[in-house]
């Protein structure tokens, strides 16, 4: 077979990436070799695809023992042979491997770097035909990357071992010319071919975020990921942080894990697995966790903290969309994370055994490097182009798939929003968090505030049209300026510094970019049937005791879930599907998309349910409760009642929007900038009341109840409810 057709009979693609094809010949003619290819570009083929066509076996140097197994276990899949040599076997299973390698079972083995000076394995490997030895993540090899491994500098003693030189390749994700140098000197490379193919990952969408409270854009974030079933990374500087961050995605409702130093080997193992096994969507980490992780499915990579460089960002947010789809990568970045970051790098030095003068000389170097990423993080400019233009290569200055080239930005006079917002924060008593500072321009007139007299003070609605958005962002802007800063407590308290006064004095202006965000690109394909084929892949997989993403990746489903194949010839065609695949999975897969398409006339007479007359047949029939009942169960038991196709939904939105029509309710906000209704001062008039309630965490809330009186007074109003929900409907 050529490379051609050894790319779709074992991997499913019909053609290379940028690059992939020139690395291959190059092998294949028996020439050294060093790729650089961003994280997800596809550095993993490039020697697969040699390793099989030629004779012999190829040695894959590897930094760590997760990284081999997800690999192995991803090529038995595809009907491989490969094995992996690490402190994880037992005796028994590494002479098992030792024999089979001198037996030529093999096409690839893994190797740990520790186990090239052991003499049984230098003996086994001299009785082997190895055809070349490659180094993956090969950075680790120079004291100039961010990952210094010395364990890497037995790979050449161990070549020279050998009683034939084998080909040497290496590859590795982030590389400056100064660090590719280094890497081709330790490994005694020869006339090597070398090639950078382009840092730029055009699938991923790049933003930076400047949020006044970093967890409740976090928490909105994972809200909209969950809603679309989109698996993520988010990774924070410390411990703490990842402990926190998890504990209050829980607490949400979200599937997260967590992943860290401070765990028991088990611990971490148990985290990892459940991740990579879609039994856990979201994991919280530091950057402990990442290397070597090719779960493909990861669609979202948020940084929580400040990343030490920009070398380090680029590889964590880089895990993001490794099979090709649209994903995001966002950072959240206030001024605090700076002074987080340079506690994490002086604290390193101090705790290691390096002299003095060395260590200085170092830190120095890792300084200079985050001040590198803090511009990244401030930078007003496209992201794109300035990650691009660090690893030696021009951008465009507009890539189109970036917060800053996907938003309106305007360098505004922001000075009398800035005066309303801090004149709000003194007359507050500088004793409130941001959110609270918001609810009060915009008016919120939720008992949260009344109840405190916050409705009385004179900045109260004084940016009723402005949006919540917008004045956090603001915010943030002047928090960045030290002219607000917000404490570190869980109470986030908004105070103003000496900066403030000559603002509120009008003796100083304030200019400032405000960005009204547009929508990114977004994949086109049937979202509902893409999570039935999810659901459906992690049954396959855990019958099969593999990843899910192993099995097809989200790329795959989404392709499936676009063009939705009836046979498995179109099954065959679709990117990632190999011939064993097709013969293993098709007839599960076309099976469940040919039920969706069938049921889809079921599901269109469901969602005729927003239509709410059957229910005025019935409504004397239906059944009151002494009992106060959120609208959401009284809507269940009438439905239930009925018989009839209604949604809770339609019926409750009829009902709370008739009901805010009337001023009965109001539309209002939570204390995490959430919509919600309120009672007003007519609300007792239905019979409608507000339950005051505190969370697990201490977070406030109001419940609203309806009364045997306000369930009766909706079934008196039913005809007049229904009509408001027929005329929202119909616009």
């Amino acid at each position: 077979m050529n490379k051609y057709e050894t790319l779709k009979t074992y991997f499913g693609y019909d053609d290379f990436r940028e690059g992939q094809a020139d690395i291959i010949d190059n092998i294949l003619s028996g020439r050294d070799t060093l790729g650089v290819m961003p994280t997800g570009a596809g550095k993993s083929l490039c020697y697969q695809i040699p390793a099989l066509m030629m004779d012999g076996v190829t040695i894959v140097v590897s930094p760590l023992i997760s990284l081999m197994q997800d690999q192995v276990t991803s090529l038995v899949g595809l009907g491989i042979k490969a094995a992996y040599i690490n402190s994880s076997l037992t005796q028994d299973q590494y002479y098992t491997v030792l024999r089979r390698a001198s037996e030529g079972w093999y096409k690839l083995i893994y190797v740990a770097p520790e186990r090239l000076d052991s003499d049984v394995f230098v003996k086994t490997a001299c009785e082997m035909d190895i055809s070349m030895i490659t180094t993956d993540e090969a950075h680790c090899i120079s004291q100039w990357g961010q990952d210094f491994r010395p364990s890497y500098l037995k790979i050449p003693q161990f070549t020279e071992r050998l009683p034939r030189r084998p080909i040497v390749t290496a590859f590795t994700a982030t590389a400056t010319e100064r660090v590719r140098s280094d890497i081709k000197h330790q490994l005694h490379m020869k006339d090597p071919y070398e090639t950078v193919t382009g840092f730029d990952r055009k699938n991923l969408y790049f933003e930076v975020r400047h949020p006044s409270d970093k967890i409740h854009d976090l928490l909105s974030l994972v809200r909209k990921y969950d809603s679309e079933g989109r698996s993520g990374i988010v990774y924070c500087s410390t411990r703490k942080d990842v402990e926190n961050v998890c504990d209050r995605l829980r607490e949400e409702g979200f599937s997260a894990s967590r992943y860290h130093a401070g765990l028991t080997e088990s611990e971490r193992r148990h985290s990892q697995e459940d991740f990579l096994f879609d039994r856990v969507r979201i994991m919280c980490a530091t950057n402990a966790f990442g290397m070597g992780i090719d779960k493909s499915n990861v669609s979202f990579v948020i940084h929580y903290g400040l990343p030490k460089d920009v070398e380090s960002y680029y590889q964590e947010a880089g895990r993001a969309g490794r099979d090709g789809s649209p994903s995001d990568c966002i950072l959240l970045y206030t001024a605090r994370d700076r002074f987080v970051a340079e506690f994490l790098i002086n604290k390193s030095f101090e705790e290691s055994s390096l002299d003095t003068q060395e260590a200085e000389r170092i830190r120095s170097r890792d300084m200079a490097k985050l001040r590198d990423m803090v511009r990244y993080a401030n930078q007003d400019g496209c992201l794109r182009t300035y990650i691009l233009n660090y690893f030696g290569e021009s951008g465009s200055h507009s890539c189109g798939n970036c917060s800053y080239c996907c938003s309106d930005t305007v360098l505004t006079d922001i000075t009398t929003d800035a005066q309303k917002i801090m004149s709000c924060v003194y007359r507050s008593g500088q004793k409130y968090g941001i959110s609270t500072v918001a609810n009060i321009l915009m008016g919120d007139g939720s008992e949260a505030l009344t109840s405190r007299g916050l409705d009385s003070i004179s900045t109260y609605g004084i940016m009723a049209d402005s949006s919540r958005r917008y004045i956090r962002d603001i915010c943030s802007r002047l928090e960045e300026l030290d002219y607000i800063t917000v404490s570190d407590d869980d109470y986030r308290i908004a105070r103003l510094t000496s900066k403030a006064l000559p603002v509120l004095r009008g003796e100083l202006r304030i200019n400032a970019r405000v960005r009204e965000d547009k929508a990114h690109t977004a994949a086109n394909y049937d979202k509902e049937l893409f999570l039935i084929l999810q659901e459906l892949r992690s049954t396959v997989a855990k019958v099969n005791g593999v990843p899910p993403y192993s099995i097809f990746t989200d790329l795959t489903l989404s392709e499936m879930a676009s063009k939705c194949p009836t046979d498995a010839r179109s099954f065959a065609r679709l990117s990632g599907v190999t011939k064993i695949k097709t013969e293993r999975f098709a007839d599960r897969f076309i099976d469940a998309i040919s039920e969706y398409k069938a049921g889809k006339s079921r599901d269109k007479a469901l969602r005729q349910g927003s239509d709410l007359s059957p229910l005025l047949k019935i409504k004397d029939s239906i059944e009151l409760s002494d009992s106060p009942l959120t609208v959401t169960t009284f809507c269940e038991r009438a439905i239930e009642k009925s018989g009839s196709p209604v949604k809770v939904k339609s019926l409750r939105d009829a009902i709370t929007g008739w009901f805010v029509s009337k001023e009965l309710l109001t539309n209002s906000h939570d204390s995490e900038g959430r919509s919600c209704k309120a009672v007003t001062d007519r609300s007792a008039e239905a019979g409608i009341v507000a339950e005051h309630r505190v969370g697990s965490k201490g977070r406030e809330y109001d419940r609203i109840l309806y009364t045997y009186e306000a369930q009766k007074y909706i079934i008196d109003h039913l005809d007049e409810i229904v009509r408001f929900g027929k005329e929202v409907k119909n616009g």
